[in-house]
């Protein structure tokens, strides 16, 4: 009799045990993680991307590594103010933006290198600033929503005496309010 009675027992345990975890399992339409019980849990290490946002979720491509609007630094030729062709591109991605966002306004810095002096790097810096301002304007952004301004040599990016810096140094950055 005992024998029966333990039997019984462990048939409803084990049946409600069953009954549990099906509609669970049912909800979910997955699987429950088999963890072992030694082995401690930890949470997942992996970086957030933009592929894990939430669906309707809006990153800001201004943010968003992936976007070419990360990229803010328009390099020039020595002793030169014309956007170079390889900087097309990102010209008319930062207008489109603009021209979505109209609120948004920007500043646009200029800089030389060292080479030269002080007085002539400032005017160098403002032209290349205004050489910016003048092709976002003509993709459709007013100027009222554009500031230049010409840092000259005072905020080198790269402090080198060599080629390799000096055309780090020659650039228009690409500021948005609030940043």
């Amino acid at each position: 009799m005992n024998k029966l009675l333990v039997s019984v027992g462990m048939a409803m345990v084990l049946g409600a045990c069953s009954s549990t975890q099906q509609p669970a399992q049912v909800a979910d339409s997955k699987p429950a993680p088999v963890q072992q019980a030694t082995a401690p849990t930890q949470p997942p290490t992996t970086a957030p991307t933009t592929t894990q946002q939430p669906t309707g979720v809006r990153v800001d491509p201004l943010k968003d590594r992936n976007s070419p609007l990360s990229n803010r630094v328009i390099y020039f030729d020595y002793d030169k103010d014309a956007v170079k062709p390889e900087f097309q591109a990102l010209v008319q991605a930062h207008a489109k933006y603009l021209s979505e966002n109209r609120t948004r306004k920007i500043r646009l810095e200029g800089h030389a290198d060292e080479r030269g002096s002080r007085e002539y790097n400032m005017a160098l810096g403002q032209r290349r600033s205004d050489a910016v301002r003048k092709a976002v304007s003509v993709l459709g952004v007013g100027n009222e929503r554009v500031e230049t301004v010409s840092f000259g040599e005072d905020k080198p990016k790269s402090n080198g005496h060599d080629e390799a810096a000096w055309a780090q140094n020659r650039r228009v950055e690409i500021v948005y309010d609030g940043e």
